[in-house]
C-alpha cells in the first residue's frame, strides 16, 4: 500500500538517524521509498527542508505530494524553502496535491512542534511493524496515512450538482419572461464556463494519476530488478 510517512524526531541528528534507518528498511525488502525529505520545524513555525532525495523522472510526480504536505507542516507561515529543496521546488501546498485528509496535517502539526524534526516520505509498505520498530527504536513519533487518489469523486459530485443547476437554469429560461431571459442567459454562460473549467481540471488531474501510477510501476521494477542483482552478486 502505498503511504504517506512522517516521523517526527526531538533532534536533527535523530531524524538523520530515522533517514537512515528508513534507507536500511528499503534495502532490507521491507519497504519502498518512492521520495524522502528531511524537515525542520522552524521556531516562526514554517518548515524548512534540510535534505531531499532525487528519485529522478518519478521525483516530478511524487514531489507535488510531498511537497505539499511538507507546506502544510509548515501551518499558515508555510515552507520556508532550505537548501536541498530538490524535488521538492515549485511544489504547491495543496491538500488536493497532497492526496491526504487536513485531520492528518492537523496531528502531525501537534506533535511537529517549533524546534523539531521529522523525516517526511512517500513509501509503499505491506506491513507497518518494521518501520514503527525501527523508528520507536530511535525515539521518533511515526504517523502515517494511506494515499488517496478519490479526489476525481469529489470532482464528478460537483460538477454534476452544477450541471443540475445549469439544467434548471435552462428549463427556467426557455418559460421566462422575455426581459428575465438576458440575465438568466448571463449566468447559464458563466455557470457553464465554470463547469468547463471544472472538467479541464478534472482531467488534468486524472492524467497525473495515471502518469503517477505508470512511473510507480516503472520504478518498482527497476527495484526489483536492482535488488535481483544485488542478490546474483552476493550469491557468487
Amino acid at each position: 500500500m502505498d503511504r504517506m510517512l512522517v516521523v517526527v524526531f526531538d533532534t536533527e541528528s535523530k531524524a538523520y538517524e530515522g533517514k537512515r534507518a528508513l534507507l536500511q528498511l528499503e534495502n532490507e525488502g521491507s519497504i519502498v521509498i518512492y521520495a524522502y525529505a528531511v524537515v525542520a520545524k522552524n521556531a516562526d513555525g514554517t518548515a524548512t527542508v534540510r535534505q531531499s532525495d532525487d528519485p529522478g523522472p518519478l521525483g516530478t510526480l511524487v514531489g507535488t505530494g510531498l511537497g505539499s504536505v511538507i507546506g502544510l507542516l509548515g501551518g499558515p507561515a508555510g515552507l520556508a524553502i532550505g537548501a536541498a529543496v530538490g524535488l521538492l521546488a515549485g511544489s504547491a501546498t495543496d491538500i488536493n496535491n497532497a492526496r491526504i485528509s487536513d485531520d492528518f496535517i492537523d496531528d502531525v502539526n501537534k506533535e511537529l512542534l517549533p524546534n523539531k524534526f521529522a523525516v517526511v516520505a512517500e513509501i509503499q509498505e505491506d506491513f507497518t511493524e518494521p518501520v514503527d520498530t525501527r523508528m520507536e527504536a530511535i525515539g521518533g513519533n511515526v504517523f502515517r496515512r494511506a494515499l488517496s487518489d478519490v479526489r476525481h469523486i469529489v470532482d464528478q459530485e460537483e460538477i454534476a450538482a452544477m450541471k443540475a443547476d445549469l439544467a434548471q437554469m435552462k428549463a427556467e429560461h426557455a418559460k421566462s419572461r422575455a426581459d428575465r431571459k438576458g440575465k438568466l442567459q448571463e449566468k447559464i454562460n458563466q455557470l457553464d464556463s465554470k463547469i468547463q473549467a471544472r472538467l479541464e481540471k478534472a482531467k488534468e488531474r486524472r492524467i497525473a494519476a495515471e502518469q503517477r501510477a505508470k512511473a510507480k510501476a516503472e520504478f518498482l521494477k527497476v527495484k526489483a530488478a536492482d535488488m535481483k542483482a544485488k542478490a546474483a552478486d552476493t550469491n557468487i
